[in-house]
């Protein structure tokens, strides 16, 4: 099934039009988001082109794991596991261009293809021959499109409810359209409408903290993210990824939430199915971000996998 966000979604849009074009809502300053959300200056590194924030902890010597976050999210939603997996590997993890604080690609591409040549760049700046690759969603779909074009980079692969695979009634090789209602995200967000179309993305609404809601709503205003949000939308092209997958060589661990409203569970058949080397975990009572909703539930079948 493939899923554009559980951030943007119709209705969320529709009520802008009824609240009206008068709602405007600017973006935030770069000043004002890293006062919160930034560690350290020296977080920001230049990566092919692209001044990519991004986190690097635990010892230089160990394996190297790499975290790919999800459409409309930061590498902050790795926090709790990127803490705990730090103390036995190397731990990367970066906001996808178009996103949080590394913001637009100067170059305007939000292709599948690029987010390979970036992560290709990513690990020849710091001398990474191969990693394990975690990917969320977006990431996931990220992370093994990377490992089906260079296997020999990636030691093992996690996939968190990737995307991928069509949603029926969707065609493969068809460009997006992104209906104008969306469009109008450049100009108007309410807060409580982004609250209320993000609960989908947890089974339980509660998970949502207010200070997790704050960070999705501040760095959705960070300068250009919403222009490279639509960009990223309208360039979104669905390929049938079975021949893609088939290729991956490395040993995969599915994990899915069993209450995913927006990719379900369901769809980890498959990727079971076509993957040579995998092993599905399902995750009773959760959604769409499991490493959010419950981290240390759903890091575990992880750390038993990476030390298999």
């Amino acid at each position: 099934m493939h899923v554009t966000s559980p951030i943007f979604t119709v209705p969320l849009f529709a009520a802008l039009l009824g609240g009206g074009f008068w709602l405007w809502t600017p973006d935030k300053s770069r000043a004002e988001l890293e006062a919160k959300y930034l560690a350290a200056k020296s977080d920001y590194i230049d990566v092919a082109g692209v001044f990519l924030h991004l986190r690097d902890t635990g010892s230089k010597q160990a394996p190297a794991i790499i975290l790919i976050h999800g459409f409309g999210a930061s590498l902050h939603t790795w926090e709790p596991w990127a803490q705990t997996l730090a103390k036995e590997y190397r731990v990367i993890r970066f906001d996808v261009p178009g996103f949080g604080l590394t913001g637009p690609d100067p170059t305007g591409d939000y292709s599948d293809q690029r987010s390979i040549t970036l992560l290709i760049s990513l690990m020849d700046t710091f001398g990474i021959a191969h990693a394990t690759l975690i990917g969320n969603s977006m990431g996931g779909r990220i992370a093994w499109k990377f490992a089906a074009a260079h296997p020999e980079r990636v030691s093992k692969l996690v996939l968190i409810s990737p995307d991928g695979f069509a949603s029926p009634g969707i065609e493969y090789g068809m460009k997006a359209t992104v209906p104008v209602i969306v469009k109008l995200m450049r100009y108007t967000l309410p807060k409580a409408m982004l609250a209320s179309n993000l609960a989908a993305a947890y089974a339980d609404p509660a998970s949502m903290t207010g200070k997790l809601l704050d960070r999705y709503y501040d760095l959705m205003l960070a300068p250009g993210v919403r222009d490279a949000i639509i960009a990223r939308m309208e360039q979104s092209i669905l390929t049938d990824p079975e021949p893609e997958l088939r290729q991956i060589q490395a040993e995969t661990l599915l994990l899915w939430g069993e209450k995913d409203a927006l990719i379900p569970a369901t769809n980890a058949a498959d990727y079971v199915r076509v993957l040579q080397r995998s092993t599905l975990v399902r995750l009773p009572a959760l959604g769409h971000l499991p490493q959010e909703e419950a981290p240390d539930v759903s890091l575990k079948p992880v750390i038993d996998f990476l030390a298999r």
